[in-house]
């Protein structure tokens, strides 16, 4: 999942895509209100992670402009302003959220979860497709009950893939989700990724779950034996 974090202090913006990326998602971040509008409208993101005090922009600007155009991005909006009054203007203003600053990486977590379970179509809190099993919470991945290990990449990789099974997802559609802007299209690391996955889900079982569908993209599904 593709989350953009518009944070002005270097540090915390480091420090929160450092922990993000830790988890799987990719991560985009920038200084200022303006660029962050401008993020949201050249990209497609899972969530956005917004601090409240912004150059150029605050964050309820930003929150206000993109509500105006009718984006529908969850919006977690970051702040030390802990006022009841406060937190009350940012939610009227279409913040999805509201976390106080100083916050446990955990509970930012979990907030992250909750609104990215709220942004898209209701799913089971677990992923499953055939024998095989997906926990977001527990960040764990089963085939027919034997535990898998992956990556940070690969766990986002697959929860994409999950997210969308039966349904063919082209190479640009996986790296615009799973990677960050900077990422090179002119790469096969999309393909290197899969052939990862499959050598770890797939492997050993008779019924293969990833299958490619040449020229576009892969998709995955457990197809009638």
């Amino acid at each position: 999942m593709r989350i953009l974090i518009v944070e002005d202090e270097v540090k915390v913006a480091s420090f929160l895509r450092q922990a993000l990326e830790e988890e799987g998602y990719a991560v985009d971040t920038t200084g200022d209100g303006e660029e962050g509008l401008q993020f949201v409208r050249a990209a497609a993101y899972d969530l956005l992670i917004l601090d409240w005090m912004l150059p150029k922009m605050s964050g309820l600007q930003v929150c206000r402009s993109l509500r105006a155009e009718n984006c529908t991005t969850p919006i977690l909006l970051l702040t030390a302003r802990d006022a009841v009054a406060d937190r009350i203007s940012g939610l009227d203003t279409g913040a999805d959220d509201y976390l106080t600053k100083p916050f446990s990486l955990g509970e930012l977590f979990a907030r992250v979860r909750a609104l990215l379970r709220r942004g898209g179509p209701t799913l089971p809190a677990v992923l499953t497709v055939g024998d095989l099993t997906l926990d977001p919470v527990a960040r764990r991945v089963e085939r027919a009950g034997r535990e898998i290990f992956l990556s940070a990449r690969e766990y986002s990789l697959l929860e994409y893939l999950l997210r969308n099974a039966g349904r063919t997802v082209t190479r640009a559609l996986i790296a615009e989700h799973v990677w960050d802007f900077n990422f090179d299209c002119g790469t096969n690391v999309v393909d290197v990724y899969i052939n990862y996955l499959r050598n770890k889900i797939d492997r050993g079982h008779p019924s293969p779950l990833i299958h490619t569908a040449r020229g576009v993209g892969y998709r995955l599904e457990a197809l009638p034996k």
